[in-house]
């Protein structure tokens, strides 16, 4: 019990004045412990960081991979996004106090766990075989949905947690998963959803990818879900 108070208090603490500005005569002070008492818990500041770091990384981790399996490329987006915001909505203080002390974010091994969760959650919401306007989307999602928790932190975390998604769910609309991305305002669309022509990014792309890497017709009209007719017209001009 002790030792989860201590756990509390510092959490508490090194979110409200940050990691180094936190002594443990502060956090002994504030358990109403002696400084002796705790570190009989907790042999150093550092432990004590390890701690509280583990559980979030872990659970983050877990999470991610539980929502890797989930089959269908959709349903693992989703997962991986609630997954992702609710990890952070549990762990509110942890999550403040490395943003607030952002060194923390640079020491191995909570640093090289975090960018490897990250690294997960992106690719997961990017999806398979994702454009670069995709990776770029699912990069601005994830990065939505940790801010708001650390920004808003006032907020019940059921309601921010609806907002939130509310918010992924606009930013995703209009995204055409078909296209393998987001098309430019004004973009004519075949029925269903297909884009009639390419954006003018996407024909540059079209035409760099034929020249440098050796892309077939097929395999570019395939990956941005277009007809052998619009590439070809695509490479002629120039």
């Amino acid at each position: 019990m002790t030792r989860q108070r201590i756990l509390a208090v510092a959490a508490a603490l090194f979110a409200e004045r940050g990691y180094r500005a936190t002594s443990m005569q502060e956090i002994a002070d504030r358990v109403g412990i002696t400084k002796a008492a705790l570190y009989y818990h907790f042999a150093a500041k550092e432990d004590v960081l390890h701690e509280l770091t583990g559980p979030v990384l872990d659970e983050l981790e877990q999470a991610l991979n539980e929502a890797e399996a989930a089959g269908d490329p959709e349903t693992v987006r989703w997962r991986a996004i609630e997954a992702f915001l609710d990890v952070h909505l549990r762990h509110r203080d942890t999550l403040l106090m490395l943003v607030r002390d952002m060194t923390l974010l640079v020491q191995a091994p909570v640093a090289d766990r975090f960018r490897a969760a990250i690294a997960l959650a992106n690719t997961l919401v990017s999806g398979p075989r994702p454009a670069l306007a995709q990776r770029v989307r699912a990069a601005q999602v994830v990065a939505g949905l940790a801010d708001p928790v650390v920004l808003f932190r006032d907020v019940p975390p059921a309601r921010l947690r609806r907002l939130i998604l509310d918010g992924v769910r606009t930013l995703l609309a209009a995204e055409d998963p078909a296209a393998g991305g987001v098309p430019e305002p004004g973009t004519p669309r075949r029925a269903g959803g297909r884009p009639a022509a390419l954006t003018a990014a996407d024909a540059q792309e079209v035409r760099r990818l034929r020249e440098t890497d050796r892309l077939g017709v097929d395999e570019l009209a395939d990956r941005y879900d277009v007809s052998r007719a619009t590439i070809y017209r695509v490479l002629k001009t120039r």
